[in-house]
């Protein structure tokens, strides 16, 4: 009796779902940030990766 109460009240198909939606939303942030930061100033920003790649 008390397996199907917890069952009913835990949906781990909504919760991998949720998971997911907030994963891709936090991602799309990050995303988002550093575009801005690319199109602000592209030049700083090639200049460094191609820096650190030298080393």
């Amino acid at each position: 009796m008390d397996d199907s109460s917890l069952s009913s009240t835990v949906d781990v198909d909504k919760g991998f779902a949720i998971a997911f939606v907030v994963l891709l939303f936090l991602f799309l942030i990050v995303m988002i940030f550093r575009c801005v930061k690319l199109v602000k100033n592209p030049y700083e920003t090639t200049f460094t990766t191609t820096e650190s790649s030298l080393s």
